[in-house]
């Protein structure tokens, strides 16, 4: 009776609950559901018909097309290297390994249109690499290689975080018994660190993407906003709100927002399942 007593002392009073919960969900709903309601309904204002045809147009279909292809390209490399660092890190001793992680943070902490800014500064016309370029007749900068780049650099620790404190969890035990068995560097992780990281990866990879569909600071930097070749959804929906297309920009802006659904049902979906080997790579963040 005494501890179910000093439980109850140690709880906040009911309307003080009620009173923050109401609140949590007045915020999520001004500032999250209601513009998403309102985009849709935007976009959706002058009919089916109008909105489809807004899609079907050729500079919105390029653009989709890029934005596609810049995260087909990002979410294996940042899968890749991003296990692979995140296995360097937690399973080797070097020096600079405190100045790595910290690197590994960079993008987060550094505006994307600064990240623009360094890679005209390296590939522009009078950049480090500019001579290099010409001669061999390379466009990085305004063209889909630096949108790539860009996109790259921002949403590299998106995977590398994800995994770092799984993998510090699990220790390497499993490994150095594999390895003790005869087992090859790429049986071993092929057979014990991929199986047991898959859920983190797989959500890392989530995050990855629904970022790289969303950039726009430092794409817009590298990309000159050339119509049907170098812009993105994001750079798309600027260009036609800055025209005064509402309803194509709308139209564009529900498209995106449906992929970053899709993004998040499948993440709801990933907890869901696998809630608990998630948590652990949460749990020392």
């Amino acid at each position: 009776m005494s501890d179910i007593r000093h439980r109850d002392d140690l709880q906040e009073p009911a309307w003080l609950r009620v009173a923050l919960i109401a609140l949590a969900v007045l915020v999520m709903l001004s500032l999250v559901v209601l513009p998403l309601l309102m985009v849709l309904g935007a976009a959706f204002a002058k009919g089916f018909g109008t909105w489809l045809d807004s899609l079907t147009q050729p500079d919105a279909v390029s653009a989709l097309k890029l934005t596609l292809f810049t995260v087909a390209i990002v979410l294996p490399v940042n899968a890749i290297f991003g296990t692979f660092m995140a296995w360097a890190v937690t399973r080797f001793e070097f020096r600079g390994k405190q100045l790595l992680l910290s690197l590994i943070d960079l993008p987060f902490a550094v505006s994307p249109v600064v990240a623009g800014l360094c890679l005209v500064l390296l590939f522009g016309s009078y950049g480090w690499f500019a001579e290099l370029l010409r001669e061999h007749d390379i466009k990085i900068l305004f063209a889909r290689p630096g949108i790539v780049l860009a996109t790259l650099f921002i949403t590299f620790p998106f995977v590398v975080r994800e995994l770092i404190p799984l993998m510090q969890q699990q220790g390497a035990d499993e490994e150095l018994a594999a390895r003790s068995l005869g087992a090859s560097g790429w049986t071993m992780f092929r057979r014990v660190t991929l199986p047991n990281i898959k859920w983190g990866l797989l959500y890392g990879v989530l995050l990855c993407s629904a970022r790289a569909m969303g950039e726009f600071g430092a794409v817009s930097v590298v990309s000159g906003h050339i119509r049907g070749l170098t812009n993105t959804l994001p750079l798309h929906i600027e260009i036609l709100y800055n025209e005064f297309d509402s309803t194509g920009a709308f139209a564009a802006a529900s498209l995106l927002a449906g992929l970053a659904l899709i993004t998040l049902i499948l993440k709801f979906w990933l907890e869901s399942r696998h809630g608990d080997a998630l948590a652990k790579s949460h749990r020392r963040h």
